[in-house]
C-alpha cells in the first residue's frame, strides 16, 4: 500500500509514498522512544538553539516548501510562503520563551521547600490535516520539542511530501534523528498506535468526527488529548461598524486558503442598517479573485485540495439553496474537478447546511438581521465554538460582548487568526485544550510537585 501525491490543479499524479509496514513502524517508534529520552535530558537552552536553527532553515527553504504545498494541496505561492514564515515565527517564539515558561514554580507549603516542575511527558502522537500542512505540524511540534517531548507525526495522505520535508529539515537543523518522526500509516492503524504504551499523549487537528474517535480511543487508554476541530463561527457586522474594514477582513478570512480553514468566519451576520454596503463590498471583492493554478503569479486562489471536497461543498450549497438560501455571486473558475467558484450566498438561516454545518471552502454566507441585539442573539452556533469576530466602533462594550460569545477566542475589528503569543483552541464541537502561548508548551508536561522537608 502507498500514498500518492496528486496535483489538485491538474489532476497529475506525483510522488508515491510507500506505507510503513509493521516492522518499520516498530523500528520508528522504538528509535523515537530512545531519542526522546536523550532529548529530554538536554537543557532547555540547547533545545532553544535547535529551534532557532529550524526557524533559520524554514526561512532559507521558504520557496521550495511553498512549491511543495502548491503541488500537493493547491495553496497559492504567496500564502504558502506566508505559512512557512509563520512556522519560523513560532519556532523563534518558543526558542525565546521556553526557558521562562518551563521554569519551576516555587510554592510556600508550611515552612517546607516545595515547587512545581514541568517535566516532558514523552512521545506525542500528532495527527495532522492537509489544509495548513506545515503550520499545523510546526505549531504542535515547536512547544512539544521545547518541553523535551518527542513527536510521532501521522500526516494526511495527500501531503506526504510536506511531511517528509519537515522531518528532513528538523534533522538538518540538528534535532537528533527519531525525536521527530513521520509515520506513513492508514487510518485504521491509528487506534493501535494510540494504545501503544510508548505513546504518552495525542493531539489532533481535524474534523469533529475524527476528534470524537481519537478522544474515545485515548480515553480507553487514559491518554491525555488536545483536539483542535472544526468551526462555523460568526462574523458580526454591527450598525456602527467600519464597513470597508469589515469587507476587507471578511473577504480575507473567508477566502484565504480557498476557504479551507477551521478558523475562517463562515456565517456573516450583518445588521440591516449596513447590510447593503457590506454585501456590495463583498460582491466587489469576490469579483476580483483570480482562481487558477496556484503556481501562477497572477493567481490569488487555487483549487480545493481534493475532488471529494469540492463535490461535498457543491452538495452543501445546493442543499442550502433548496432550503431558501440565494446564490448571489459565483466567480469564474477554470475547468477541473477541484476548482470551486468563490461564492456569495445570501438569506442563510438555521436549518440550512450553510448555517448548521461547516462549509470548508470559499463560500461567504450572509444573514441580515434587524438590529445589534438580534445579531448577538443568533451569533453563537449550537455546536461549534472556535473563534468569532465582531465589527463595532464601540470598543468600550468589548468585555461584555466577549463574555456573550461562546467560543475560544473573540476578535474585535479584525479577522480571527492564530498567533504564537496567544492561546488557540475551541469549545464544544470545536475541541478542547489550547495550543500556542504558555498554555501550548504546558499542554503536554507532567506538572510534578516536589516537596522537601
Amino acid at each position: 500500500m502507498s500514498f500518492c501525491s496528486t496535483n489538485p490543479a491538474t489532476g497529475e499524479e506525483g510522488a508515491v509514498w510507500p506505507l510503513h509496514g509493521a516492522k518499520e513502524r516498530e523500528q520508528i517508534v522504538a528509535r523515537a522512544q530512545c531519542a526522546q529520552r536523550a532529548w529530554a535530558a538536554t537543557l532547555v537552552g540547547h533545545r532553544s538553539v535547535v529551534l532557532r536553527t529550524i526557524a533559520d532553515l524554514l526561512d532559507e527553504r521558504v520557496d521550495a516548501l511553498a512549491e511543495r504545498m502548491a503541488l500537493e494541496m493547491g495553496k497559492v505561492q504567496a500564502e504558502g510562503r506566508a505559512e512557512v514564515l509563520k512556522c519560523a515565527w513560532v519556532c523563534r517564539y518558543y526558542a525565546d520563551n521556553a526557558e521562562k515558561q518551563l521554569s519551576a514554580r516555587p510554592v510556600e507549603a508550611s515552612g517546607t521547600q516545595a515547587w512545581v516542575q514541568y517535566d516532558p511527558m514523552g512521545l506525542l502522537l500528532a495527527i495532522m490535516p492537509w489544509n495548513f500542512p506545515l503550520w499545523q505540524v510546526v505549531r504542535c511540534a515547536a512547544p512539544a520539542l521545547a518541553a523535551g517531548n518527542g513527536v510521532l507525526l501521522k500526516h494526511a495522505p495527500n501531503v506526504q511530501g510536506c511531511a517528509d520535508d519537515i522531518e528532513r529539515l528538523m534533522i538538518d537543523a540538528g534535532l537528533p534523528p527519531g525525536v521527530f518522526a513521520n509515520l506513513r500509516l492508514p487510518v485504521d492503524e491509528i487506534p493501535s498506535l494510540i494504545a501503544d504504551r510508548r505513546v504518552a499523549a495525542v493531539t489532533l487537528t481535524g474534523s469533529t468526527r475524527a476528534g470524537r474517535s481519537v478522544a474515545e480511543t485515548a480515553g480507553r487508554h487514559l491518554k491525555p488529548t488536545l483536539l483542535e476541530l472544526g468551526g462555523c463561527d460568526a462574523f458580526l457586522v454591527l450598525s456602527d461598524a467600519d464597513v470597508s474594514g469589515a469587507v476587507a477582513a471578511g473577504t480575507l478570512s473567508r477566502m484565504l486558503n480557498a476557504g479551507q480553514s477551521c478558523i475562517a468566519s463562515k456565517r456573516f451576520i450583518v445588521v440591516e442598517a449596513v447590510a447593503e454596503a457590506f454585501i456590495n463590498g463583498l460582491r466587489g471583492a469576490i469579483g476580483k479573485i483570480v482562481v487558477g493554478d496556484p503556481r501562477a503569479p497572477e493567481t490569488t486562489m487555487g483549487p480545493l485540495a481534493r475532488p471529494d471536497l469540492a463535490n461535498n461543498l457543491r452538495r452543501q450549497v445546493a442543499d442550502s439553496v433548496k432550503a431558501g438560501a440565494i446564490v448571489d455571486v459565483q466567480a469564474p473558475v477554470p475547468q477541473g474537478d477541484c476548482y470551486f467558484p468563490p461564492t456569495l450566498l445570501l438569506n442563510i438561516s438555521p436549518g440550512q447546511p450553510a448555517w448548521d454545518d461547516e462549509l470548508f471552502g470559499p463560500v461567504a454566507a450572509v444573514c441580515v438581521v434587524p438590529d445589534d441585539e438580534t445579531a448577538w442573539h443568533v451569533a453563537n452556533h449550537p455546536t461549534f465554538g472556535l473563534a468569532g469576530a465582531v465589527w463595532t466602533a464601540d470598543t468600550t462594550k468589548a468585555a461584555e460582548m466577549a463574555r456573550r460569545m461562546q467560543c475560544g477566542a473573540v476578535f474585535f475589528n479584525g479577522l480571527a487568526h492564530s498567533d504564537p503569543r496567544l492561546p488557540f483552541g475551541g469549545v464544544a464541537d470545536s475541541g478542547w485544550g489550547r495550543e500556542l502561548s504558555d498554555e501550548g508548551i504546558l499542554a503536554f508536561v507532567n506538572r510534578k510537585t516536589v516537596w522537601v522537608k
